[in-house]
């Protein structure tokens, strides 16, 4: 098992949804294909948005950039 996917889990363990934007964010980052890249992406976004976070704006826009958010 990777760190990235051990602190995950913790991060999920925990109930910290501030740690699960910012590893997701990372897991999107060094994901080996786009497809999962978009995947974490997704994840951090809605993470991001249950908290109100400052990087929910960045997140929407890589995923629209993706093609998986609508940028209306």
């Amino acid at each position: 098992m990777s760190s990235l996917e051990t602190r995950l889990l913790a991060a999920h363990a925990a109930g910290d949804t501030l740690a699960q934007v910012a590893l997701y964010t990372e897991a999107a980052d060094t994901a080996a294909t786009q497809g999962a890249a978009g995947f974490f992406l997704t994840q951090a976004y809605i993470y991001a948005l249950d908290l109100g976070h400052n990087d929910t704006a960045v997140l929407r826009t890589r995923l629209a950039d993706m093609g998986r958010e609508n940028r209306a």
